[in-house]
């Protein structure tokens, strides 16, 4: 029997969002006013969905904690995100953790709560997100579309490697990492169908770019959704990956 490991962040910035109304009050006064007992109805029926469509009863929701490991090591990480959580996200948020089964760690975004639970249950989890960093993720993976309709994705350890591998060098636009300059999807596979999808190659690629083996490293820690081998379970803290 699997069990849903659902990338919660999401689910609930859309049930919040689409649960929020403009309100004018008069002609110059607009407010927003969010029924969060509208949101609690549209995530309780997406949750009923997945477990319906992927056949499984049990299931927990991780959601990202406050504060991000990941702006200690680059602190622009994510710099360029401005735009504003629903209006009563956040009250939301604790109904949800307090309601459903959930999973969440301190400084650890939602991807990472998902990498971890994912390989520490191997073969017997599927992560229900949008987010293609997941594809570095060993596992099943429903990946799901802006229309909400999923599809299931088997991730093996080789293929999950070199997702990472490659978002060492392209970076990340929209998690705010820039990665190797001038190095794109394409040429990131050029190089590595020439020299080894290995970690010598990403350096390489740095040094060869002006930049240094540290810059590479900063990169890579950026880019690398946590597994079960990052997670000191006993003192509850992160590995930080080495390669």
């Amino acid at each position: 029997m699997s069990i849903l490991l659902v990338d919660a962040d999401i689910t609930a910035y859309h049930a919040v969002a689409g649960a929020e109304e403009e309100i004018q009050w008069d002609e110059d006064t607009w407010i927003i006013h969010t029924d969060l007992s509208l949101a609690k109805e549209k995530f309780n029926r997406n949750i009923d969905k997945y477990r319906d469509e992927l056949k499984c009863d049990e299931y927990k929701l991780c959601f990202s904690d406050s504060q991000n490991f990941r702006k200690q090591i680059y602190p622009q990480y994510k710099g360029n995100r401005k735009d504003r959580k629903p209006v009563g996200y956040s009250a939301f948020k604790q109904w949800a953790m307090e309601t459903h089964p959930s999973f969440s760690k301190p400084t650890l975004e939602a991807d990472d709560c998902l990498g971890i639970l994912s390989t520490k249950l191997k073969g017997e989890a599927i992560i229900v997100s949008m987010d293609k960093d997941l594809m570095q993720i060993p596992g099943k993976f429903y990946r799901l579309g802006i229309d909400g309709n999923g599809e299931m994705l088997e991730i093996t350890e080789k293929a999950g490697d070199e997702f990472f591998l490659t978002q060492c060098l392209t970076g990340d636009v929209t998690d705010g990492y820039p990665g190797c300059k001038g190095i794109g999807p394409a040429k990131a596979a050029e190089l590595f169908k020439k020299h080894g999808c290995v970690w010598k190659t990403v350096e390489d690629a740095y040094v060869k770019a002006g930049l240094t083996p540290e810059d590479a490293l900063v990169q890579a820690r950026c880019a690398r959704i946590l597994r079960n081998s990052d997670w000191d379970f006993k003192n509850n803290r992160i590995i930080l990956w080495k390669p």
